[in-house]
């Protein structure tokens, strides 16, 4: 049997609620009164410290890589926690948390940081009215749009309350914020920077995302795929330009670029196998520079998204034969045959299965099977998350699961995200966030 003693203790000035545990594993009961503690303790630090948090980082929004007070603010925030390591400048400006507590796994936790070009419109008393120069030069409007401030704040939160319940787990507890995730680059920035290096290697790597059109501070765990594959791809076509009054002079790249629009959308229909999602969308076409003109090139941006590797690669390299094959339709020479280059890259962001089965049976003892949300996939979005267990890093588990922050009954009216009138309920979604992470690490860390 295991025997429960509940006790008060402050932590940062916050009273908490927490569980001394004997050993073995934890009973039902047991497991209602730790859901209930962490439940509470997360409910007071809302009201005293997280919601104040949570506005601040809201108004105040950088870009991708330009998240230097971001950054510096969530250091603050860890370094206020009782044994927590505290390293900055990680992948640019990275923040990497450890609480170090005896032998046994070691357990990190993501978030992400970075903000939108987005000019906020949604009403919120504290939105943003930051301005930021993008990468292009110019001057815009950024927001928090895709929910950044809600995983941040749930994770200030859960690494308070996972300090104190040390007498409750034993290993290594890693609590990372990552920049850069709205561009896909800043999981491997981390990575090439050291991360699986510098600090303890996971054992299993957990991230959270908020969604509006889940129900307000429910949870969402995938068993196996969770975000789609997305690659950013550019295509140069060359042509020969000329006087837009003797087109039969020139190898019009406009006319070209035309007809490939066309052609790519055969790699869903006619290349991967039927029961495979696949997107090629063509968002961007540019050239030319007068009516009376036929320009030297034309350019088209592409986003592409599969749910696997193999449907992944396909795609891909069918964009390069059939940008080759329509060019050749057109006289185009083989050393003008356009230019494929890959930009924003993330592989498809896929659960470890066992892993994933096993928080979601947690989590749905903890907090009760009301608090689990079946609402399906929306579309084929894309997570950089998917670095921390690829392959080439080693194929650490990993599993990525969700938080409901929806403002509507009607979840399909939800503002969505990306847009400038994105807006969840941050109450439940950062108390929920709160609970997700700290049982999530509980879940995976050793019993003392």
């Amino acid at each position: 049997m295991t025997s429960t003693l509940i006790k008060n203790i402050a932590v940062a000035g916050i009273a908490c609620v927490v569980l001394t545990m004997g050993v073995g594993p934890l009973s039902a009961s047991d497991l209602d009164a730790q859901a209930q503690a962490i439940s509470k303790a997360a409910a007071t630090d809302y009201a005293i410290h997280l919601k104040a948090l949570f506005e601040h980082l809201h108004a105040n929004p950088e870009l991708s890589f330009q998240e230097k007070n971001t950054s510096a603010k969530i250091a603050d925030e860890l370094r206020s926690i009782s044994g927590v390591e505290v390293t900055s400048g990680v992948g640019r400006y990275g923040v990497v948390g450890v609480l170090r507590n005896g032998e046994g796994p070691v357990v990190m936790l993501r978030a992400d940081m970075d903000g939108l070009p987005i000019v906020e419109r949604n009403g919120l008393t504290y939105a943003s009215k930051v301005r930021s120069t993008g990468p292009d030069g110019q001057e815009i409007g950024v927001m928090h749009a895709c929910g950044h401030d809600v995983h941040m704040t749930s994770l200030v939160g859960a690494t308070r309350q996972l300090a104190a319940l040390r007498a409750q787990w034993r290993g290594t507890l890693i609590v990372i914020f990552q920049p850069a995730e709205e561009v896909l680059g800043g999981a491997s920035a981390m990575l090439i920077d050291g991360l699986y290096k510098r600090f303890p290697k996971p054992d299993i790597v957990l991230g959270l995302h908020v969604a509006s059109q889940i129900e307000p501070g429910k949870f969402k765990v995938d068993e196996r795929i969770v975000n789609s594959s997305s690659d950013g791809v550019d295509i140069i076509v060359r042509g020969v330009g000329g006087h837009g009054a003797a087109p039969h002079t020139t190898i019009d790249p406009v006319i070209i670029a035309s007809e490939l629009v066309m052609a790519l959308q055969t790699l869903v229909s006619r290349s991967i196998d039927p029961l495979e999602p696949g997107v090629v969308t063509v968002g961007v076409i540019q050239a030319g520079t007068k009516r009376n003109i036929i320009s030297e090139q034309a350019k088209l941006e592409l986003t592409v998204r599969a749910d696997n590797r193999e449907t992944r690669d396909k795609l891909v390299a069918g964009i390069q034969r059939i940008a080759n094959g329509v060019a050749r339709t057109y006289g185009v020479p083989e050393d003008r045959m356009p230019v494929v280059l890959m930009r924003e890259t993330t592989p498809p962001n896929i659960n470890h299965a066992p892993s994933a089965l096993k928080l979601r049976e947690a989590l749905s003892k903890s907090y009760g099977e009301s608090r689990m949300s079946d609402v399906r996939r929306q579309g084929m979005g894309a997570e950089d998350f998917a670095y921390y267990g690829s392959p080439e890093w080693g194929g650490i588990p990993t599993v990525f699961f969700q938080v409901g922050g929806s403002v509507t009954d009607d979840l399909s009216k939800s503002p969505p995200h990306h847009s400038p009138l994105f807006l969840i309920q941050p109450e439940p979604a950062v108390r929920g966030g709160v609970e997700g992470y700290t049982t999530a690490a509980l879940t995976f860390l050793g019993k003392p």
